[in-house]
């Protein structure tokens, strides 16, 4: 669904928001940048292939491990092109950069009162790295890595293992997250209210789904907000 007066939250029934980080917080195309461009050009050079087919070939291995947790972890997928992934992202630092309203829409829940927790499937270190780039960590009251729990938030098993560490009553939790098959997993563990988001990557075209509401803002859900 696009976004649009549809996403409006009767904000009377929510006591928490879980919120991702990379698409949802923070614009994705630093990770487009990560891998589709610096990591294909690193590895053709270290293999002395076409950018091409180091682009395709660094693409197959990736879907193959989709909606695992070693999809997501860095140290894995630097042993397996045998380049260092932390490097190329240190080096792209510049480029990690909050999505517009993001700064505003954390202040403004944690105005209201409402308890924030950040829920990711980013690596640990990378996490730390985007934390400390960005400020956005001290507005919540738990940041969880999905590495830290064992599960990819695709996975059951991630809902059940951060319900138990966080202690929210899904039925009164918002949860908001770019990536359509972790909102599937976050509805079948009960969440109540569940958003997308409409341009995940500032670069990238607007993304839709038929069954949840992709927010193309924040205001969308809080009303006018700062663009910062």
């Amino acid at each position: 669904m696009s976004a649009g007066a549809e996403a409006a939250i009767d904000w009377r029934l929510v006591d928490t928001i879980v919120l991702d980080m990379d698409g949802t917080l923070l614009d994705l195309h630093f990770d487009d940048l990560v891998w589709n461009d610096a990591l294909p050009r690193s590895y053709a050079a270290r293999g002395g292939m076409d950018f091409e087919l180091a682009r395709n070939t660094i693409r197959a291995r990736l879907d193959a491990a989709r909606g695992r947790l070693e999809f997501y972890c860095l140290d894995h997928w630097s042993h397996v092109f045998g380049i260092d992934l932390h490097g190329i992202e240190q080096g792209l630092a510049a480029h990690v950069r909050a999505r517009p309203q993001a700064r505003a829409f954390l202040q403004w829940a944690a105005a209201r009162g409402l308890r924030l927790i950040l829920a990711t499937n980013a690596h640990p270190r990378s996490l730390a790295r985007k934390l400390e780039l960005t400020g956005i960590g001290h507005w919540f009251e738990q940041v969880v890595s999905a590495h830290e729990l064992g599960h990819p938030k695709e996975d059951d098993a991630f809902w059940q293992a951060l319900a138990a560490l966080c202690a929210f009553d899904g039925e009164r939790t918002l949860f908001i997250d770019d990536n359509h098959s972790v909102l599937d997993a976050a509805r079948r563990h009960g969440i109540r209210f569940l958003r997308g988001v409409a341009y995940p990557d500032s670069e990238g075209t607007e993304v839709r789904h038929p069954d949840f509401h992709c927010i193309a803002s924040f205001s969308d859900l809080a009303g006018p907000l700062p663009g910062c």
